[in-house]
């Protein structure tokens, strides 16, 4: 009963993946390939960026995406 309860992100519609750095683009933008194979552009969280988390090519992340648009998302977490 204790892990039942929807994340964060499902509640407010967004579809999550994992998936890891490729490259590293300008204006904090990088291409991240999704563990389903799918290349799509991210740019970091408000929180990534207030703490100065940085990411390299690599890096595993998880990406919060809208299912408006499935060519770009946001990354939430560093792994």
């Amino acid at each position: 009963m204790l892990h039942d309860k929807p994340s964060k992100a499902q509640n407010k519609g967004f579809i999550e993946f994992n998936g890891e750095v490729l490259e590293l683009l300008p204006g904090a933008t990088f291409k991240i390939r999704l563990e389903n194979g799918h290349e799509i552009l991210a740019h970091l969280s408000g929180k990534l960026r207030m703490y100065k988390i940085r990411l390299l090519p690599g890096d595993k992340v998880k990406v919060e995406m809208t299912p408006y648009d499935l060519t770009k998302g946001r990354v939430v977490y560093r792994y």
